[in-house]
């Protein structure tokens, strides 16, 4: 008789009080073929709570179709993201055997990532009241009784369980209905093997039946200003593209504060956390479902809008939008975020969040660092013996200017100003900025230049300027490209 047999629900059971020590590490690497079925399991959640406070929830567990992950790389070593999600082995199948394992459970797959609560729980409404976002995980389905946990990361770096339970996936109540069809894959380009390759989704939102073309041709655009970036373009055997063209009623996506709103497919919507570009959705059921009718890795959401915005959470998606001047930039940027984990390296933009990055605290962003001690900076290996930590720049001068941009963007963004004269005030200030970070005497140099995620002090980026700072390059710095390039590996055979 199975454990799952004697539950109360005969999927779930609550965890324990004092969870078994887990370690993520085996004598031998986890064998895929052993362990999975080659299929795709979701498991659907609602994250809630307040600033202070933090629960999860069981939805569901949804079959999805082949598993188009790594075989090979099943436990996440990159130590990237504000949470983890683990898959425990607990040994044989019978019940007894079972029971007694949970002393020495082991991860058999595991992930790294980030999520809208993580980000929400840092806002100022935050500490106001509650609220519930819908997410999920995927990972290949297992031959048998497994411990699902999730963990969040500490200040001190280490990830503490905040919700786990058992799953067997062959309960009835795992959900095995088929994937119904919303709308048309289309590959952009293919290279080979979904289990070898990094898999790259782009969806369609806000494009009516007749713009279902533009919808291609914006894709196939902006994915070729991504493959003409490095390390994308060395790396790029390495992934398959696909479109998902999925038509909507109406052209374009809500912008709540010039009150426009429409039923987007996928639900984005600028204005999320009351910040005019942010763009996010709320619909994650939704939003999965329509992934599932293709392999993927990594997902973004074309959105078709001519107004400045987009955002990127690491391990979960990008948002950009297709018919804005910076698009291309966007594009590339926000993937930066959803792909590889990489931090903003800007600090006087407008944002919602008040507390990101206490103090004191090293950020597990691979591009930011408190330089709490120079002499184990992450980066450390990439500076030359001349550059001096921390990298003197120009930081008065270049916030003359900026803070003055920024002035000027909040006050047309309160007049409702045009996309073009928006995007007229963007290329005077790149004018203007561009030249000056470039002239730095160390440009180019790989150092810890202070300024980057959302703090003027306290805070250093690894370059004066990089895709993660500002609209101005059109290259990573060495520690992102870096970064990128590990991310890439971690899916690519």
């Amino acid at each position: 008789m199975r454990l799952a047999d004697f539950l109360l629900l005969p999927i779930f059971l609550t965890s324990c009080s004092a969870p078994p020590t887990v370690s993520l590490y085996t004598d031998t690497a986890p064998d895929f073929d052993t362990l999975f079925t080659g299929k795709t399991l979701r498991f659907d959640w609602f994250h809630s709570g307040t600033a202070t406070e933090e629960h999860a929830s069981p939805d569901k567990v949804r079959l999805e179709g082949d598993w188009p992950g790594s075989r090979t790389h099943l436990v996440d070593d990159s130590n990237l993201g504000e949470y983890r999600f683990r898959v425990e082995n607990t040994g044989d199948s019978d019940t007894a055997s079972s029971l007694s394992s949970l002393l020495a459970h082991h991860t058999i797959w595991s992930r790294g990532f980030s999520s809208i609560f993580g980000e929400w729980s840092t806002t100022g409404e935050a500490k106001k009241g509650w609220r519930t976002f819908h997410e999920s995980q995927r990972f290949p389905e297992p031959k048998g009784l497994v411990r699902l946990v999730l963990e969040r990361r500490g200040h001190d770096g280490n990830f503490r369980e905040i919700h786990s339970e058992y799953l067997d996936p062959e309960s009835r109540f795992v959900d095995r209905s088929p994937i119904t069809r919303r709308g048309e894959v289309v590959p952009i380009f293919e290279n080979g093997d979904p289990a070898k390759k990094v898999d790259l989704l782009v969806l369609a939102d806000g494009y009516t039946p007749a713009e279902q073309q533009k919808f291609l041709d914006d894709a196939k655009r902006l994915v070729g200003v991504m493959f003409d970036t490095e390390p994308y373009k060395t790396r790029k055997s390495d992934f398959n593209v696909r479109a998902l063209l999925l038509p909507a009623a109406e052209s374009g996506i809500s912008n709540p504060r010039k009150g426009i709103w429409h039923d987007a497919p996928l639900g984005c919507s600028f204005n999320a956390f009351d910040t005019d570009r942010y763009v996010l959705t709320f619909e994650n059921e939704k939003l999965r479902d329509a992934a599932a009718q293709a392999p993927y890795d990594a997902l973004i959401l074309l959105f078709n809008d001519r107004k400045y915005g987009g955002g990127g959470i690491f391990n979960l998606w990008a948002t950009c939008a297709a018919d804005s001047e910076p698009a291309p930039y966007v594009f590339v940027h926000e993937f930066g975020h959803s792909f590889a984990g990489l931090a903003d390296e800007y600090y006087s933009s407008q944002v919602a969040y008040e507390d990101l990055s206490p103090k004191g605290v090293e950020p597990w962003e691979p591009n930011v660092t408190a330089l709490l001690d120079p002499a184990k900076l992450k980066w450390k290996d990439l500076v030359a013996a001349a550059t001096p930590l921390p990298t003197p720049w120009d930081q008065a001068g270049y916030d003359e200017i900026d803070l003055a941009y920024q002035a000027q963007r909040k006050k047309m963004i309160d007049e409702k100003a045009s996309e073009e004269a928006t995007e007229a005030l963007m290329r005077e200030t790149k004018a203007t900025t561009g030249p000056r970070l470039a002239a730095e005497k160390f440009a180019g140099k790989t150092g810890a230049f202070e300024g980057a995620m959302y703090e003027a002090k306290g805070l250093y980026r690894p370059e004066a300027d990089c895709i993660m700072f500002t609209r101005n390059p059109k290259s990573f710095c060495k520690v992102c490209a870096r970064a990128i390039d590990r991310v890439i590996s971690m899916y690519a055979e």
